[in-house]
């Protein structure tokens, strides 16, 4: 079925998808794709907060440099004073919409809501809802959606890929419904905003996390992806082997929470000067070699010293959801461990979240503007998805992109002859692979065993598909697998490339920074979507 022409269709409704619904639907009508609840993005489970510079005590180039400094000498230069400076309007901006950020009750403070200091950050500049910081802002930006005329909400579709026509120019998405039915929602301008690919992993610090289907949906049009080498672990997770993910924030550590061994050791002070507010790439790999070390599974983080009542009153959904796995954190230590959380890398685009696709935008997780560049510093990702919105949204107020009448592209999807719980094996397998090869540290061996396993599976798929008619009922989860293991052999070139140590990549065979390196990786599909040898080696190029 083919829907008629949207102005502007955003895939994705979390905080960068909803803002910038919001900030265009006074001039173009906005249709916003969210095929599950809100509650399902990762967004929402954004603990810590929001860093920018608002206390006088604070400057623009202190969060400038310090940015820098855990990107590890990859950042994009341009886009992290774009986006530092840019920050205090974002905040005022949420602040008129009604966000309840926590109130510096201090009768001295010098800002009136409460800042707190985060690994990485020099000062105190991290503007937050208690510890549920993700969850307060799009609550609000939601409010603000459904109240919006001319804003469409659809939860019925769910997007499996991106439209272009005879010209090259991205048209709008080919979407599934409930029934595997498929429909054509043609569209003026196209944003991705579906978050990045933390779920290519085994152990994420999201319940509902995504896999990077974004990012592959862009590069089977001609995107450029960037940077796919460096997906972040936050250090600390909770650690339940039998329950669900639940991320403990930064904010922890920023408060004075210490990391202990099960030995009941601190580690952090021989690793790091900066101890437990070194930058995030530093502290999982200490996590990860004090577990190696101990023989553990995890390792402990201690906030009893703080006091029942600022542990309560800081961390008032930290504290309540650990009482529901029996912890009682005001006495006893947190069991944590590193888990996949946030893709630095991903769609390459410009300051105004433009792609090298005519009519594709991209911004939030799933877009990489080098600001993040080898290590994203912590609560610089709600800021990013902020600032860009609100900078691609003047772009396409001012200059939405010409309709085109060419005719679209009309590609064959592929139906499976494979039964459910042999995809869902196979999902997993691709998660187990980038788990044991392709995580915290990776060495050249392995990376090797992960390409061969992926080509592996990827022929057994398509050994066992068939080419149907964009009017077959087609299997989502058959999608989505594809797209993994696609966007994992991506992720593999790109780290195999990248014959150094930089940032959230390590390797024992090279763990030194080199000269030579100091540039973000590229890689392209070719046009027909085949991950071929050429596709598959990245370049290393300025910005």
């Amino acid at each position: 079925m083919t829907h008629p022409q949207h102005e502007v269709l955003i895939i994705g409704g979390g905080v960068a998808g909803l803002s910038l619904a919001l900030q265009v639907a006074d001039h173009r009508a906005v249709t916003v794709l969210q095929p599950e609840s809100s509650t399902r993005g990762a967004s929402s489970w954004a603990q810590g907060g929001i860093a920018a510079t608002l206390s006088p005590a604070d400057c623009v180039e202190d969060h400038v440099s310090d940015t820098l400094t855990a990107g590890d000498g990859l950042c994009y230069q341009p886009a992290v004073r774009f986006t530092v400076e840019h920050g205090p309007q974002a905040i005022e901006w949420l602040l008129s919409l009604g966000v309840p950020f926590t109130r510096d009750t201090n009768s001295s403070a010098s800002y009136p809501y409460h800042l707190t200091q985060e690994g990485g950050h020099g000062r105190r500049r991290i503007i937050h809802a208690d510890d549920a910081t993700g969850r307060a802002v799009t609550d609000t930006l939601m409010q603000h959606t459904l109240a919006h005329p001319g804003i469409t909400l659809r939860h019925d579709l769910t997007v499996i890929e991106l439209l272009n026509d005879a010209n090259g120019q991205c048209r709008g998405a080919l979407c599934l419904d409930g029934l595997g039915q498929t429909h054509q929602l043609l569209a003026t301008d196209t944003i991705l905003a579906t978050g990045g690919a933390s779920g290519l992993y085994k152990h994420t610090t999201s319940p509902h996390p995504a896999t990077g289907d974004g990012m592959i949906m862009a590069a089977e049009l001609g995107a450029e992806l960037m940077n796919l080498e460096f997906q972040q672990f936050h250090p600390t997770c909770f650690y339940d082997p039998d329950g669900p993910p639940f991320l403990i924030s930064e904010a922890v550590r920023g408060e004075g929470g210490k990391l202990i061994g099960t030995d009941g050791k601190r580690f952090m002070p021989a690793v790091d000067s900066r101890a437990e507010l070194a930058p995030r790439d530093i502290v999982a790999r200490a996590i990860d070699a004090e577990m190696q070390r101990t023989k553990s599974d995890y390792v402990l983080l201690d906030v009893r010293h703080l006091g029942s009542k600022a542990i309560q009153q800081h961390f008032p959904t930290i504290y309540a959801h650990c009482l529901t796995r029996d912890l009682d954190i005001t006495h006893s230590p947190i069991p944590v461990v590193p888990a996949a959380h946030y893709s630095c890398g991903g769609i390459y685009t410009d300051l105004a979240g433009a792609t090298n696709v005519t009519g594709l935008s991209a911004i939030g997780e799933v877009a990489c503007t080098g600001l993040h560049g080898a290590n994203r510093m912590a609560s610089n990702s709600l800021l990013e998805c902020l600032v860009f919105a609100t900078s691609c949204a003047a772009r396409l107020v001012k200059h939405p992109t010409q309709a085109s009448s060419a005719a679209i592209n009309e590609r064959p999807v592929a139906t499976s002859k494979l039964p459910p719980q042999q995809i869902a094996s196979q999902h997993q397998q691709v998660k187990d692979i980038m788990s044991r090869q392709v995580a915290i540290v990776r060495s050249n061996t392995g990376l090797r065993e992960a390409e061969h396993a992926l080509d592996t599976l990827m022929a057994e798929i398509h050994r066992n598909t068939d080419t149907g008619t964009l009017s077959s009922t087609v299997s989502l989860k058959l999608v989505r697998l594809t797209q993994a293991i696609r966007l994992a052999q991506l992720s593999v070139a790109c780290a195999s490339a990248r014959q150094e140590s930089r940032g959230l990549h390590y390797s024992p065979d090279t763990p030194e920074r080199h000269a030579e390196f100091a540039k973000p990786s590229r890689i392209r599909l070719n046009t027909t979507g085949s991950p071929t040898s050429n596709a598959l080696k990245p370049v290393l190029k300025e910005y």
